[in-house]
């Protein structure tokens, strides 16, 4: 017979388990909002569901799912959720919004990274041994985010996303904001920090704040300069060819 223990364990690690989960539900809010023309509500959605994301890992490890709930893939579960709602939803809001333009061309232009992101959660290397992922980590939702926020035009949204898209395929490391230990601790609260920026950015559309606009924007240059500066430094410690 099982120990209590063993009971409090297996329920923490569905529990977590379902809140990864969470996002399908999230998705699907996403959807609604998109189809209704609500593009603030559907920011907003995507604001939580990166909320999730960013803390369903920790907790996964915390409780130890692997060990507890050895029958379930949570690792997968988090894959389909993050495909969905970083890569599915963001070019369909785009789409929607017609910041892609109109007929063949803004389809095609919104299926591009959809299919780049296909190839990028299913590579077996997407996350280094070294925590940092390889190649542009589809954070399509952010890029969307950008695109409203800014307003712009089809042009400047075409070259962003072909961009890119072009990116998954560069193998530079992105830092992984929960797992990167090179200055972990600055881009935990400077990731806290952008996504308060994220909210408080969505609150005031149509009319954001510059400010709040150039504390977020700071923050992707910091990541971007991290992520070149650990690529760098991996490939001059990488172990010369036999």
């Amino acid at each position: 017979m099982a120990a209590p223990s063993q009971y409090r364990n297996t329920a923490a690690a569905w529990l977590v388990h379902a809140y990864t989960a969470s996002g399908v539900v999230l998705a699907f809010l996403m959807f609604v909002a998109i189809v209704e023309g609500d593009t603030v509500r559907a920011l907003w959605l995507f604001l939580i569901s990166m909320v999730v994301d960013g803390t369903d890992g920790m907790l996964a490890r915390w409780v130890q799912v692997k060990r507890h709930v050895p029958s379930f893939d949570g690792a997968l579960l988090d894959n389909i959720v993050d495909y969905i709602t970083y890569a599915f939803m963001p070019m369909l809001l785009l789409w929607s919004a017609g910041y892609l333009g109109e007929g063949t061309s803004a389809t095609v232009l919104a299926v591009i990274p959809l299919l780049a992101s296909a190839y990028q959660f299913c590579r077996v290397d997407a996350k280094t041994e070294d925590h940092l992922f390889l190649g542009f980590p589809s954070y399509w939702n952010i890029a969307a985010f950008y695109v409203v926020v800014l307003d712009l035009s089809t042009t400047a949204v075409a070259v962003v996303l072909l961009v890119c898209a072009v990116l998954v395929f560069v193998p530079v490391g992105y830092v992984y904001p929960s797992r990167t230990t090179t200055l972990q601790s600055t881009t935990l609260v400077l990731t806290c920090l952008w996504l308060v920026g994220y909210g408080v950015l969505v609150a005031q559309l149509p009319d954001p704040s510059p400010v709040w606009l150039a504390i977020t924007v700071a923050y992707v240059v910091y990541y971007v300069a991290l992520s070149l500066y650990l690529t760098t430094r991996r490939t001059r410690t990488a172990p010369a060819p036999a």
